[in-house]
């Protein structure tokens, strides 16, 4: 049998973030990364999948890369696929699910796809652990076949929900914004502990709460399960070492300068039961404002909103007085750089203060948004030439 111990892994993100993600997997300690668009591949241990999980802030899954060949008709699909290993990694009583994706492919029907990969999973299953019927009644295996250009890819999923599926969020806001969205823009920011953050309209205060997480190095999975702390392919001392090491890893809280408010009451109610489920109640200081008592302090910072975007056409008004309102807040107060995520691209038109420094396309789910990047009155960053360079992309 083949060593097991190295195996292939893919770390998938929204597109516009893998930048980020593969800093965080640098940071984490990995080297030789392949990066693609929504992806990236590297070489790894099966000990290594807990720490990823458990660490990673701004990605979406983890997987196990198992195969990619060419599939232009269902007999290469099926035959490639049951010609893998899949007893090395699936057990006799495994929940089987598959599910699958098709662009510019000949194979194009998901359905037909994902039901040829399963009957190719279950024939060499049942050949190697010799027996005619699978009772899937264990653990859920999640196979995804992806196929791009008539290349097919398997992967097998290590996450199970989703990561940006911290736990600690009970009230979403309006329109949520992704926890590992929310982690993104801090670390694309030129924000650090040392500087105030502030949002304005915090809504159920995600962005600022992975701030102060990232400030105390609060592992953003230490507190939720993973589909594969059930696989016996794992050994529970990973898990357990790598969660005792994240504990170990926290940096005391209560120094922090970060702030947000929202016209809502009950928001701000939200605000403060997230913070407590995250561990961060003592670093964050929430309070009930409408946006126009607000005032800047003189001592500069920076600030990362999400604003309210009305879809609605009788909402749009309302939103963009709110877009008039902060180019008069910034005008009043000096010093500080505005990171600005919103659907709505008529945002630089009502924020005359400076052009943009920097737009990012971005999507929050499947919504496209942009990020629009302000830095402070001098058109510069507040931090210095070495932290933007190592901030850069």
């Amino acid at each position: 049998m083949r060593d097991m111990n190295k195996i292939a892994l893919m770390v998938t993100s929204a597109f516009g973030l893998e930048a980020v993600v593969k800093r965080e997997l640098q940071t984490l300690g990995f080297k030789d990364l392949i990066v693609l668009d929504g992806k990236i591949e590297f070489q790894a241990t099966l000990e290594d999948i807990p720490m990823l999980n458990i660490w990673l802030r701004s990605a979406d899954r983890v997987l196990l890369k198992l195969a990619e060949f060419k599939a232009e008709d269902f007999d290469q699909l099926f035959d490639q696929t049951k010609a893998l290993p899949w007893d090395h990694w699936i057990p006799k009583d495994a929940k089987i699910t598959v599910i699958g994706k098709s662009v510019k492919s000949t194979l194009k029907s998901l359905r037909a796809n994902q039901s040829i990969v399963k009957k190719a999973i279950v024939e060499q299953l049942k050949r190697k652990y010799h027996t005619e019927w699978l009772p899937e009644t264990g653990t859920e295996y999640t196979i995804q076949v992806s196929i791009l250009k008539d290349v097919a890819e398997l992967t097998l999923d290590t996450s199970g929900l989703g990561l940006h599926k911290r736990g600690y969020r009970e009230d979403k806001g309006e329109v949520p914004l992704r926890e590992n969205l929310a982690a993104a823009l801090v670390l694309l920011s030129f924000w650090n502990k040392d500087k105030p953050l502030m949002d304005p309209m915090c809504g159920a205060g995600t962005i600022l709460i992975e701030a102060a997480m990232i400030a105390r190095n609060i592992a953003p999975g230490l507190k939720r399960e993973f589909i594969s702390e059930k696989w016996p392919l794992i050994d529970q001392a990973a898990w357990s070492n790598a969660r005792l090491s994240a504990r170990a890893a926290i940096n005391p809280g209560g120094t922090l300068q970060i702030s947000g408010y929202d016209i809502s009451a009950d928001r701000i109610k939200g605000c403060l039961r997230n913070a407590k489920n995250a561990g961060v109640e003592t670093d964050i200081v929430f309070m009930q404002k409408d946006i126009n008592d607000l005032r800047l302090p003189q001592t500069g910072g920076i600030m990362i909103t999400n604003p309210p975007y009305g879809v609605k056409l009788s909402n749009i008004e309302e939103v963009r007085s709110i877009y008039r309102r902060m180019d008069q807040l910034f005008r009043e107060g000096e010093g500080w750089s505005l990171y600005l995520l919103t659907a709505d691209k008529k945002f630089p038109e009502y924020f005359k203060r400076m052009r943009p420094s920097r737009v990012r396309k971005l999507y929050n789910g499947t919504l496209q948004v942009n990020l629009y990047q302000y830095f402070d009155s001098a058109g510069k960053p507040i931090l210095n030439a070495n932290d933007r360079e190592s901030n850069a992309d």
